[in-house]
């Protein structure tokens, strides 16, 4: 099959689910920086980065140990409840330093993965608490639709009208209700990760579920599946199902680690060897075959002949320095969606 084949050869099912941790921001920032030079804080720097050391350094010996766990830390803050005033100014910096962060100019690796993804079937859904994927969302919006968006932790750039449940920038009024829409919560303890008791998160997580239930592809992007997060892993489970149930989709995997301690991290999730493991997103599916994953893998795994199997895909160029050149490329695949959806009414 030729590039031009996978371009033209589209499916109006197959619904493929990105999951993003923060391993996702991490690489988009060593590939194109912040746009203010800011850098993007991980769990194990976050003290230093976001600059609570002036804190943490008051606290007694047994909170200054976690420093370089963050999560772990902000747990005993909130669990032993001896330090409100400390916890407030955590808080407060740490959404007032995400809140500062800002996509560069050039293309990021956000904006090949919104890009990647269609809007009548797909979704994003991310941990992450910074501004990357909301913006990338916002500027390639102005191109074409963009996939679904989901914050499974809140965001920087989001807010909440609770008089309807309707999700808004953050700290603006809702146009209906004339309501705020308020603030996200970014941070809980480890150990009380309770996705149902926020009606935002739990907004959040349901539509996830829902997605999960029927996706063919899933691409788990930088997120190591903690220990520590077990009822975002129990939601995760439960929503995919039990795994001998889910023979004929594929699980994908993006991650610096090693290969097996990935595979066995996200072991519950992988039916056989119904997996792809890769260290760079421009060696994923969505790199590889971008807005086409789900027709990529149907051909690979059950091909009407040896010959119609997309080896070589349509990989999209990594090398663009303007967000008008990546549109132009991806141009030929959306007006082909647009011809086969116009067709099929």
């Amino acid at each position: 099959m030729t590039t031009q084949d996978e371009i033209e050869k589209v499916h109006a099912s197959g619904t493929h689910v990105l999951l993003l941790g923060a391993g996702a921001s991490f690489a988009s920032t060593l590939k194109n920086p912040e746009k203010n030079g800011k850098n993007l804080p991980l769990m194990w720097n976050i003290v230093d980065i976001v600059g609570l050391n002036g804190i943490v350094d008051q606290l007694p010996d047994d909170y200054k140990v976690l420093k370089q766990d963050f999560e772990k830390l902000y747990s005993k803050i909130s669990d032993e409840g001896k330090f409100h005033e400390e916890k407030e100014v955590i808080e407060q910096a740490v959404y007032s330093y995400f809140e500062q962060l800002d996509l560069p100019d050039e293309p990021t690796i956000y904006d090949y993965m919104i890009l990647a993804l269609r809007s009548r079937k797909d979704i994003i859904a991310t941990f992450n608490w910074d501004p990357f994927l909301y913006k990338a969302y916002l500027r390639n919006g102005k191109f074409t639709k963009s996939p679904g968006i989901l914050f499974l932790h809140g965001c920087v750039s989001l807010g909440f009208d609770k008089s309807n449940g309707i999700v808004g920038p953050a700290g603006m009024y809702s146009k209906k209700t004339e309501q705020l829409f308020e603030p996200t919560q970014l941070l809980y303890p480890v150990d009380k990760k309770d996705y149902n008791t926020d009606p935002y998160i739990k907004g959040q997580w349901d539509s996830l579920a829902s997605q999960l239930k029927i996706a063919e592809r899933v691409t788990v992007f930088g997120y190591s599946a903690p220990v520590s997060d077990v009822e975002a892993i129990d939601l995760l489970s439960k929503a995919w199902g039990n795994v001998e149930d889910r023979a004929m989709e594929e699980f994908e995997l993006i991650d610096i680690r090693e290969e097996d301690d990935v595979r066995n991290a996200w072991d519950r999730f992988i039916h056989s060897h119904h997996y792809h493991y890769c260290t760079d997103y421009f060696k994923s599916s969505l790199a590889l075959h971008p807005r086409r994953m789900v027709e990529s893998y149907r051909h690979w795994a059950m091909p009407l002949s040896p010959g119609e199997m997309f080896q070589d895909g349509n990989k999209v160029p990594e090398n663009f320095q303007t967000l008008e050149e990546l549109w132009e490329w991806h141009l030929p695949l959306i007006k082909a969606e647009e011809e086969f959806y116009n067709n099929a009414e």
